[in-house]
């Protein structure tokens, strides 16, 4: 009998710490590319990623790389990158539509002056 109660007691504590590793942990930080060029195009990067599940979002315009903290129980990294392309960014895994990246401010157009806007960011 004590036997039985000790192998039932162990069954549980075991198919519990099962259960504890299988669970998603509530930050993530991830890190990818985003074109942008300006401050402009950091303050707009920072603020579209302003939503809730999202801890932190800090954009890097010298590495043209934003570090996000959030939780992935709320948001998934694809729409991290879904929610950058439509404030007019293109990410490594998203373009930003030609519409909404027209409307962007003339400094912060990346796509066809990119190079140029390198040599004048480093004059």
């Amino acid at each position: 009998m004590k036997k039985i109660i000790v192998l039932l007691l162990g069954v549980c504590v075991f198919s519990n710490m099962g259960f504890s590793l299988s669970k998603p942990p509530k930050k993530i930080t991830v890190s990818f590319q985003v074109e942008g060029n300006c401050g402009m195009c950091k303050e707009r990067i920072e603020e579209s990623l302003d939503k809730k599940g999202i801890y932190k979002a800090m954009y890097s315009i010298e590495k043209d790389q934003v570090t996000i903290s959030y939780d992935p129980r709320k948001i998934g990294e694809i729409q991290l990158h879904n929610i950058v392309a439509m404030a007019g960014h293109d990410t490594e895994k998203v373009k930003a539509s030609n519409t909404v990246y027209e409307n962007l401010p003339d400094c912060c157009k990346y796509r066809n002056n990119k190079d140029e806007w390198e040599l004048r960011k480093h004059q």
